[in-house]
């Protein structure tokens, strides 16, 4: 199946649309309909070819090329969009209302202004939505979102330096545990191992199956193994070298070796499994 890659902010992820009998080259406009409604973006990708299973559900067709008019609307909508959100925020503050702001969006048609807010509680806002409404003359929509979701529309750069994952490629949010760091041997301090919404780093989870088979087959502290040179107990394991640092029988000095190397007897908090024939 061809589909084109659009994005609608800069910092926003790109959607997949059907372009139909439409040829969109990159760096155009077109016009589609979204779950927000009818919108206007850019073409960041020209038909290609979908990866065979890389499909959502759902993918809905370009409605049209956008024209001169379609643009200059959706860049004052972006303007407005500003102005917008400093009165959402004044009227916030007016009506002693517990909710952060985070963002407002206009449909293309202006039919509906969405605002987007995090709050720790359930927020009573029908009053304030009253208000909006009166102060902007359209359907007015406030849409609770999680933090997770925040820096997600927000954008920014991880303490990897990259941009956030969230807003970069990442389609949904999979669930991440501490559990996790543990098996990956890395600091549970929470400054080191949260991204900038305050949750678990979404990239735990990336290599977690890799950490998990690695662990499975490597013996653990405490484990006695066989070595080229003799039994040994086990001090340490690095899963991601492979190495064993081991304390013979015969020398208090440790010594490293491959994993490969050692043959598991008894110990340890478990039996390491039979690693697959395919590993080196």
């Amino acid at each position: 199946m061809k589909v084109i890659s659009v994005k609608f902010k800069e910092s926003g992820r790109a959607y997949y649309f059907d372009p139909g009998t439409l040829q969109p080259q990159t760096g155009e406009y077109v016009v589609v309909e979204t779950a927000r409604g009818v919108e206007c973006g850019e073409v960041v990708r020209a038909a290609h070819e979908l990866p065979s299973g890389g499909a959502p559900r759902e993918i809905k067709p370009v409605l049209r090329m956008a024209d001169g008019v379609d643009i200059r609307r959706m860049r004052q909508n972006r303007a407005d969009e500003r102005a917008a959100f400093r009165l959402c925020e004044e009227r916030i503050a007016a009506h002693k209302l517990q909710m952060k702001l985070v963002d407002a969006e206009y449909t293309l048609d202006r039919n509906k202004l969405v605002f987007y807010f995090t709050a720790d509680n359930r927020v009573d806002f029908r009053d304030l939505v009253k208000d909006l409404a009166g102060q902007f003359h359209t359907r007015i929509e406030l849409r609770q979102i999680g933090v997770r979701d925040e820096s997600k529309m927000l954008g920014g750069l991880g303490v990897c330096g990259q941009p956030f994952c969230c807003s970069r490629f990442l389609k949904n949010f999979q669930p991440v545990s501490i559990k996790m760091a543990k098996e990956q041997g890395l600091s549970l301090n929470p400054a080191k191992i949260s991204g900038a919404c305050g949750r678990l780093m979404c990239c735990l989870g990336y290599e977690q199956k890799s950490y998990e088979y690695l662990n499975a087959i490597t013996p653990q502290p405490g484990s006695v193994v066989r070595t080229p040179d003799g039994e040994g107990t086990v001090l340490e394991a690095n899963v991601v070298s492979g190495t064993l640092k081991v304390r013979s029988v015969e020398s208090l000095a440790p010594k490293l070796y491959k994993r490969s190397e050692c043959t598991y007897l008894r110990g340890g908090k478990r039996a390491p499994i039979q690693p697959d024939p395919e590993e080196d």
